[in-house]
């Protein structure tokens, strides 16, 4: 990000304007858009690290994007795991939900909500974390954070955000464009602090 979309985001999230994002910067802000405190200050632990690796950081619209979808998708950072039961996701072969109770068992978790079984295998293979046994540990917040960050990463996230293409950025995480109008809400907010 350019340092003076830095400086502009630090004086929104209102902190000390020293031009870095860091753990203090990412903390407010997940604060300002509703996380609680010791939610705020695991997620920014666990951001300070994984949105340099899988480049978010590496420019604004790739920034916002990211938080954008993040906020709509757990309800504020209030929710790291979906409130409904999951027995939609019951039979779902397109997630991988192929024996009976993998619907409830892997459902929406994390700030992304990674669900069904396929993708807690998949991201579990790939983070070295045996999530398809344990999907449970999705649902903590720095956890979370770095399923979402590789998610983000694997589905070719950066490339759309760089378009600007919320449509497209919400088809790729939802697979329709369910909530679609919240998320370009947070997406302006952003957009307005950045």
């Amino acid at each position: 990000m350019f340092e003076a979309s830095i400086l502009k985001l630090q004086k929104a999230v209102g902190v000390h304007a020293d031009s870095i994002i860091g753990r203090g910067t990412l903390s407010a802000l997940f604060r300002k858009l509703g996380a609680s405190n010791a939610r705020a200050e695991e997620l920014a632990l666990a951001a300070n690290v994984h949105m340099r690796t899988y480049g978010i950081l590496d420019n604004s619209l790739r920034f916002i994007h990211f938080m954008a979808q993040l906020t709509h998708e757990s309800g504020n950072f209030r929710y790291m795991e979906e409130i409904a039961s999951g027995k939609a996701y019951e039979g779902r072969k397109d997630l991988g939900n192929i024996y009976a109770g993998d619907g409830v068992r892997y459902k929406g978790r994390g700030p992304i909500q990674l669900t069904g079984r396929a993708n807690y295998r998949k991201y579990g293979q790939q983070l070295g974390i045996d999530l398809e046994n344990n999907p449970q540990i999705v649902a903590l917040p720095s956890m979370g954070l770095m399923v979402a960050c590789k998610f983000w990463s694997d589905n070719g996230l950066n490339a759309l955000a760089d378009k600007d293409d919320v449509v497209a950025v919400t088809r790729r995480i939802n697979g329709g464009t369910n909530g679609l109008e919240d998320r370009k809400k947070h997406l302006a907010l952003l957009r307005g602090w950045v």
